[in-house]
């Protein structure tokens, strides 16, 4: 593809990031593998929690008797779910070597 060609908006979008980053020292270092196996862990373990916490919200629901019960249980899995993604996340942060703000 030639340089005249025309850009996609995602391309536009990448170039107008990096230069964001570049001007805000941001550097860019790839992960080590050792890095890619635990961030790849962190997110399998988050799975599971979710997939554990899904299966014993079904169970509750099962026994709940009133709407009140229903929602109540809902608002926990929701609560729940906002957790572990963000137990995920910082963890991630932290295997990149990102300092959370």
């Amino acid at each position: 593809m030639s340089d005249d060609a025309p850009k996609s908006a995602y391309e536009l979008a990448m170039e107008r990031l990096r230069r964001k980053d570049k001007e805000a020292s941001v550097e860019e270092h790839p992960l080590t593998a050792k890095q890619k196996a635990a961030i790849a862990e962190a997110r399998q373990f988050h799975q599971a929690k979710a997939a554990e916490r899904e299966i014993l919200h079904q169970a509750a629901l099962a026994a709940a008797r009133t709407h009140e019960e229903v929602d109540k249980l809902n608002e926990e899995l929701r609560r729940d779910q906002e957790r572990l993604a963000g137990d995920r996340d910082r963890k991630i942060a932290e295997i990149r070597g990102d300092r959370p703000a």
